[in-house]
């Protein structure tokens, strides 16, 4: 992975490659942003960067180095990522234990999501984490000597996950680092990693890619016609591995969409109608059964649905990308219901639940206390 094959970001490229040019490489930095707008693939670009610094421009050592970040199997990058117990590893999950998945997932998809991780490891239905255990295999990683004789990288993917635990002893590696030792964490909710790591980290945010970018990859990449480029571009948001989802029809809307508007139809007829709230427990016990991470991001399509109904009841028509997969949901009819008196509560009651699932709370009943509030919001008055 180099530079060049990187969607957008064209400012972020510029000022990475200026600090390992004049070599001042922060030791410590915190790439935040969404997993489809680039901060694995940029930090793997600048790892190689990084690790081949000490090497002539076209020498065979350089491209070697190279090659070997691409193959992720550099001996000086090192990784950590979220992880749980398998059917092969049933205690004290480690990210080393998971490398050889960890190389093919992100081969394949340098833009996959924390989903589509736990997905390859076959655990969707638990959390990724990185727990202390992880914090200890890192730091006698780095007590050796950089094979090659120059730095030493570390990439933490989701450094949100990381528990207290492993957080004060990956703040004391922040604190002090060994020598030529560069930490890159990579997070999409900055406000989770703790405060004192954040503090001490040089922190770079990473915007959404523009809808030119990601329509002229997406045309070199995947050959795909102009038009349809664009189309998809536009409805992906700046996030390029929706984009990517959207053209190979790979996504979970269609499901969700289901799911989206069995919950709504239910709580419309709930309002002054006691049968109907069995409705709605019915289909809270039946997406309680899912997996945590399914759940979550159902939780994140609802809250795009219901921005995008606001959107169209306020004629916004320009910034529009929705599009039922199933034809059994129509965005005009259901955006009347979808305003500025009810749009911030109907978010929080999501964003409320998503909080707590991801700290483990029973979901049917996280699920029926959400379903009941939104009876009451969505029949609002605007």
């Amino acid at each position: 992975m180099d530079f060049s094959e990187i969607v957008g970001q064209k400012h972020i490229k510029s000022h990475l490659a200026t600090t390992v040019k004049n070599g001042r490489i922060p030791h410590a930095q915190l790439f935040v942003g969404q997993t489809g707008s680039g901060v694995l693939s940029m930090a793997l670009a600048y790892a190689s960067e990084i690790l081949t610094l000490q090497y002539d421009l076209q020498s065979a050592e350089k491209q070697r180095g190279i090659e070997n970040v691409r193959q992720l199997m550099h001996p000086d990058l090192h990784f950590v990522f979220p992880v749980n117990t398998n059917d092969t590893v049933k205690k004290h999950p480690v990210s080393s234990l998971f490398l050889d998945e960890w190389r093919q997932f992100v081969n394949e998809n340098p833009y996959g999501s924390l989903f589509q991780w736990l997905q390859q490891l076959g655990i969707e239905n638990k959390q990724g984490n990185i727990n202390v255990d992880e914090a200890a295999d890192l730091l006698k990683s780095l007590s050796l000597k950089s094979y090659e004789g120059g730095y030493k990288v570390v990439i933490l993917w989701m450094a949100d996950r990381m528990n207290i635990a492993c957080s004060n002893k990956i703040l004391k590696l922040v604190e002090e680092p060994p020598s030529k030792t560069v930490l890159l964490l990579l997070t999409e909710k900055e406000e989770q990693v703790l405060g004192t790591i954040r503090s001490r980290c040089q922190t770079l945010h990473f915007p959404r890619i523009s809808e030119a970018a990601i329509a002229s990859k997406l045309v070199e990449d995947t050959k795909v016609n102009a038009a349809t480029a664009h189309s998809v571009a536009q409805r992906a948001t700046g996030d390029y591995r929706k984009a990517l989802g959207l053209l190979e029809d790979n996504s979970d809307e269609s499901g969700f969409e289901k799911w989206f508007v069995s919950w709504v139809r239910a709580a419309f007829k709930a309002k002054g109608n006691k049968k109907a709230i069995h409705e709605l427990l019915s289909w809270s016990e039946a997406l309680a059964k899912e997996g945590r991470e399914t759940q979550k991001k159902f939780l994140h399509y609802c809250i795009d649905v219901f921005r995008q109904a606001l959107l169209k009841n306020y004629k916004s028509d320009s910034l529009l990308f929705f599009e039922s997969t199933t034809g059994d949901f129509a965005i005009e009819k259901f955006a009347p219901f979808v305003h500025q008196n009810n749009i911030f509560e109907i978010t929080e009651a999501l964003e409320n639940a998503m909080y707590h699932i991801e700290r483990n709370g029973n979901a049917k009943l996280i699920f029926t206390d959400m379903s009941i509030q939104l009876t009451r919001l969505i029949h609002r008055k605007s």
